[in-house]
């Protein structure tokens, strides 16, 4: 049992050591296996594999040893917003590009009843380009906002049916923002400045997990995230110093552009699933999955700076629902056929609509594929997402609001999709 505590902290060593920094589009993630991407998140329930611990680590209970996974997900978005400006449409196309998306796991048996589990993945995370002429360039041009979570897990088992986990998570989180400043530089010339905005910071939250494995043919999965605060700071940049901040051609002025300290409190929401699996044959199953998740606590986005300028951003977004189905298949021993479908409903206020984050529900279809050779596993998941369309036409966001110019002048988002192309690399002993 030493060796079997030795392996697991060298195991650990090496999947947890200092990640790359990610990028994602959306906001709330689940791209935390190839597996489970390829059956919609559908895999609470089941929880069987080392990624139980993003999922259900109540199910890691189920993993004899020591098992360990890795990989990442490529993630490409593209969408189009039309906005509405004197009259005229303007279409802008986001930016193509890739964001990448990682995750690890160590999962480590110490007896009959306890489990050890380290887990390292994203939650939250989103990410858009536009370029710097676009017509909402004064509400946003660039942003980010990239998460990474650790979470060390302790899972025990009570009986041959029930499992229940606890987790400490450590989440770290990288914002950036970039929008133009129209100033004055002289009377009656106005041009554009340069904003950006570049901060980080820690927040903590538990997570808890519940599994029962009825029978042969039935388990279900209970788990809960918790709501976590991110306390951000970092440094707004100027292009351009000296000039006065020109909110509107009335006269009105900011406070002059100079480089600054920054600070932001983000409420990053809660979240619980209920999973149901059901396994009619020993190379058939399939789940179903409900979550809930408070995106009431993401009220607002408010950036305060020590020049006494603010960026002034409310959302008051509705908490949301999704519901997932995934089916696996095992034609052959060593071979898994999945699919899945996952639907969510819309949580964005229109009436708070802005450019940073372009999203309103979505409907994701999944496939995916897996081998299995000795102890290795290898999976590969695609998947691809509608977005539901976005309209900026009643947002009180636009205009001149809190002092500020908010770059929205109408309109709405078309043809939002995404494409994510997953791999996770397994490996028990």
């Amino acid at each position: 049992m030493k060796f079997s505590r030795v392996c697991c902290l060298v195991a650990a060593f090496f999947i947890f050591s200092p990640p790359q920094r990610i990028h994602a589009e959306g906001f709330a993630l689940r791209e935390w296996s190839a597996r489970g991407l390829s059956m919609a998140g559908s895999v609470t329930g089941l929880a069987d594999d080392a990624s139980a611990l993003a999922y259900n680590a109540a199910g890691i209970t189920q993993l004899p040893g020591i098992s360990l996974m890795g990989g990442g997900a490529l993630v490409a978005p593209l969408g189009t917003i039309k906005v509405e400006q004197n009259g005229s449409s303007h279409n802008t196309t986001t930016k193509p590009n890739i964001w990448f998306i990682p995750h690890a796991y160590a999962a480590c048996q110490f007896n009959d009843n306890v489990w050890l589990g380290l887990g390292l993945f994203s939650r939250f995370g989103l990410g858009n380009s536009y370029a710097e002429s676009w017509s909402g360039r004064y509400n946003v041009y660039d942003i980010g906002v990239r998460t990474l979570s650790f979470v060390p897990t302790l899972a025990y088992k009570i009986n041959d049916v029930l499992s229940v986990s606890a987790g400490l998570e450590a989440m770290y989180a990288d914002l950036y923002m970039s929008n133009k400043v129209p100033i004055m530089s002289s009377p009656g010339v106005i041009r554009d400045n340069d904003m950006n905005l570049q901060g980080d910071g820690w927040g903590f939250g538990a997570h808890l997990g519940l599994h029962a494995r009825i029978n042969e043919q039935w388990s279900v999965g209970l788990a809960y995230k918790s709501q976590v605060t991110l306390n951000v700071s970092g440094k707004v940049k100027f292009s351009e110093h000296g000039n006065n901040l020109l909110i509107n051609p009335l006269g009105q002025h900011l406070p002059q552009a100079r480089d600054t300290n920054a600070h932001t409190t983000l409420q990053l929401p809660d979240s619980a699933v209920l999973g149901i699996a059901w396994k009619p044959l020993d190379n058939l199953s399939f789940e179903a999955d409900v979550m809930w998740t408070r995106w009431s606590t993401y009220n607002a986005l408010n950036i305060y700076m020590d020049s006494d300028y603010a960026s002034i951003s409310d959302k008051e977004w509705r908490d949301g629902w999704s519901l997932s189905l995934g089916v696996e298949y095992k034609p052959l021993d060593w071979w898994a056929l999945r699919a899945g479908f996952l639907y969510e409903t819309p949580v964005l206020n229109e009436y708070h609509a802005d450019y940073m984050i372009p999203t309103n529900g979505r409907q994701m279809l999944t496939l995916g594929t897996g081998v299995k050779w000795n102890d290795f596993t290898l999976d590969f998941a695609y998947a691809h997402i509608w977005v539901n369309p976005v309209s900026y036409d009643t947002t009180r966001s636009a205009g001149i609001r809190n002092n500020q110019l908010s770059g929205i002048t109408g309109g709405r988002t078309e043809s939002v999709v995404a494409n994510i192309y997953m791999l996770s690399l397994g490996y028990t002993f």
